[in-house]
């Protein structure tokens, strides 16, 4: 398993850094899955900082930032080997953006989502082959878990544009 040393600098900095940051925010959110690539699992984890909920204007729609911190487990795939991106880097990932929300506060459906994230990442591989990538989350927020389908790719900015899709659960506080 190689480690690119953003990949350690990062870390160094999330486990100084995350800690503070569920005293500021409305929900925290440790996050573990499995991803795909092609037909090849992987085991992730994250951990997610969700704030306070904004209305877009007088509407039922909702907005609260979101920032996110991850890591996707490298690969041994052999057709891959001896690619310029290989599948063998473990990637660690921070995301920031958005997560939307509709519906009136007590209505069943409000606690489904859809965030969007602009992404950057350690490492290159067969499925994230750029270091900017974004992340689409569909999923639902009960009040102390959640669970989602997850795509992590870099829109065919650049070549390969295999893409990391993943189904993730969380535990929130």
């Amino acid at each position: 398993m190689r480690m690119h040393p953003l990949t350690r600098g990062m870390a160094a900095v999330l486990l100084f850094a995350l800690p503070t940051l569920p005293a500021l925010a409305a929900r925290f959110e440790l996050q573990g899955g499995v991803s795909y690539m092609d037909s090849y699992s992987t085991p992730v984890a994250f951990g997610e900082v969700i704030f306070d909920d904004h209305a877009i204007g007088s509407s039922n729609f909702t907005w609260a930032p979101d920032i996110t911190a991850g890591w996707i487990s490298g690969r041994n795939i052999a057709r891959f080997s001896n690619d310029r991106y290989t599948t063998h880097d473990d990637i660690g990932l921070i995301a920031g953006g958005v997560r939307f929300h509709y519906g009136a506060p007590g209505a069943w459906y409000r606690k489904l989502f859809i965030s969007e994230q602009p992404t950057l990442h350690t490492g290159r591989t067969a499925a994230l082959s750029s270091a900017y990538e974004f992340t689409t989350t569909v999923g639902y927020q009960g009040d102390h878990w959640s669970a989602g389908i997850r795509h992590i790719s870099n829109a065919g900015i650049h070549e390969p544009n295999r893409g990391e899709t993943m189904a993730v659960v969380g535990f929130a506080f």
